[in-house]
């Protein structure tokens, strides 16, 4: 079983329905609810749910694997250097593939220039093939800047043209439109070796459609599913997926630091690792690690410079 027409009770025009809903293969309608396909193919959510567990069986990876088979897939992590020594050190190395990395702060606090500097630092990772790695750069804010591209690429010694073709950057509009965009970097990934896939302000869009405490739910259940599809990125392409993101003030808190981060517990539970960004004197930004499945909290200094993201 392989393809959409494979499963039992889909026809062409089923089909076409489930594409044009972003259904695309087997493993997103076997990864479904029967609500989202009873609404997208336009059938019965009982047909939907028996579509869905009829795709499971016929989906490798849906069921258990040995610890072993996790480890061995571990050992293929790559890690991602942020351009200071002392961030690196603090995050075990880098930004991880294989997981998701969140970095959050007022705004000015380096958020956007570190989504840059990884761009550059991430084509450092050599391929398969041996070709540099490609970057896929969700733009929520209207924020990439490509001179700034060429600035940190001259500092580490990376051709500028290059760096820029080895960065496909989208700007999304709406929070379908960003979910959509991140079902588009499979085929980015097919033919190109990507290591880094950046969505920069990713409660922006969330933010903006979904205001009031009567819309929360539908938030917090979109956003669930914005999330999953990130990590099944990072895990089947072995990709590391960085995220930033703003914080609000929560008139709850009476000591220590009023700021939280937006988004909940929905994505404090599926980040991998939390960072939380400070501003410091002078061009200086300071990090605390907030959550990390192999690492203490800690606190390390870094600074902006024209170059880029050093020590």
């Amino acid at each position: 079983m392989k393809e959409l027409s494979d499963l039992n009770g889909v026809g062409p025009a089923i089909a076409e329905r489930l594409r044009d809903s972003g259904f695309t293969t087997l493993e997103s309608v076997a990864t479904a609810t029967p609500p989202e396909l009873s609404s997208a193919a336009e059938i019965g959510e009982g047909k939907a749910a028996k579509m869905i567990r009829q795709a499971q069986e016929g989906v490798d990876g849906m069921g258990y694997e040995l610890g072993t088979d996790v480890l061995q897939r571990r050992k293929e992590v790559d890690r991602i250097p942020t351009g200071s020594e002392s961030l690196d050190e603090m995050l075990g190395g880098g930004i991880e593939t294989q997981g998701m990395t969140e970095f959050y702060g007022e705004f000015r606090t380096g958020k956007t220039q570190l989504s840059h500097q990884l761009s550059v630092n991430a084509q450092l990772l050599n391929g398969k093939n041996g070709e540099s790695s490609h970057v896929v750069y969700i733009d929520t804010e209207h924020t990439f800047r490509p001179e700034r591209i060429e600035k940190m690429a001259e500092a580490m010694e990376i051709e500028a043209q290059e760096a820029l073709e080895r960065i496909h950057v989208a700007r999304a509009s709406t929070t379908d439109h960003q979910m959509l965009l991140v079902e588009k970097v499979t085929e980015i990934a097919e033919g190109n070796e990507v290591k880094l896939l950046i969505v920069d302000g990713l409660m922006s869009n969330f933010r903006t459609e979904y205001v009031g405490r009567g819309a929360l739910a539908e938030r917090q259940q979109k956003l669930g599913k914005h999330l999953s599809d990130l990590h099944d990125l990072a895990e089947k392409h072995n990709l590391a997926v960085f995220v930033t993101n703003h914080v609000q003030s929560d008139p709850n808190s009476f000591f220590g630091d009023p700021t939280k981060p937006i988004g909940g517990h929905v994505l404090g539970h599926a980040a991998t690792v939390r960072v939380y960004l400070k501003k410091g004197k002078k061009n200086k930004r300071k990090a605390r690690l907030i959550d990390h499945p192999e690492r203490p909290p800690e606190n390390v200094q870094f600074q902006i410079t024209e170059q880029g993201v050093r020590d």
